[in-house]
């Protein structure tokens, strides 16, 4: 009798010692100042289009690049993410043209393409990340890292009549993850490639803000 029991708890704590945990949450995704305003701007809603949207910095432009800008078109992204949602801007979206043709085409309707009053472009002037090291005691007390993404953007509201750039912002942004190990207990930070995403996030989101506030 002793021995089936015996046998049932190794079992069971062999189950659970193989058992997997999975959870998942939702994140609210930072928004621009003017989208989270108790207030909302009602004002006539400018027409604009985001044009290029390079990456002026010297990350992923080394001679190993494949010379495909995803730094660019991430930024460009967000750009358009975020004038949208701050109310102040009818933005036009013009990389889907083709297929918006072809769904024209299937329902037989003739498309009424707006003009844009401003065309927006931007660069990513600096980006980069570093990684920052303390030991305390000679690391006897613990040691950590620290991972440090920066990014700065620039945007510029181009006049389609005369190409004459009207106004121009900027928007920086810092973002730090850091975790400690204190007398061997604890992990230190491991690269974490969404910094990349938020730092960048941000920076746009910060020169959004500025452009509205303007």
């Amino acid at each position: 009798m002793n021995k089936s029991i015996f046998l049932a708890v190794l079992s069971g704590l062999a189950l659970s010692a193989c058992s997997t945990t999975e959870t998942s949450k939702t994140i609210q995704s930072p928004q621009v100042t003017a989208a989270v305003a108790t207030v909302k701007y009602a004002g006539t809603k400018t027409p604009v289009s985001v044009g290029k949207f390079d990456n002026r910095s010297s990350y992923m432009r080394g001679i190993f690049s494949d010379n495909v800008d995803r730094l660019g078109g991430q930024a460009k992204t967000i750009l358009e993410t975020h004038l949208q949602q701050s109310g102040y801007f009818s933005v036009l979206n013009r990389d889907n043209l083709a297929e918006l043709q072809q769904e024209a085409g299937f329902t037989k309707s003739s498309q009424a393409i707006k003009g844009a009053r401003y065309v927006l472009t931007g660069d990513v002037t600096e980006f980069g990340r570093k990684e920052v090291g303390d030991h305390q005691l000679f690391g006897i007390l613990g040691r950590g890292k620290n991972q440090i993404a920066y990014a700065k953007v620039n945007l510029n509201i181009v006049d389609v009549k005369t190409a004459e750039i009207v106004h121009s912002v900027q928007g920086a942004g810092e973002y730090a993850l850091s975790e400690r190990e204190i007398l061997g207990f604890g992990s230190t930070a491991s690269y974490d490639s969404t910094l990349n995403g938020k730092v960048l996030d941000l920076a746009v989101r910060e020169a959004v803000n500025n452009l509205v506030l303007d």
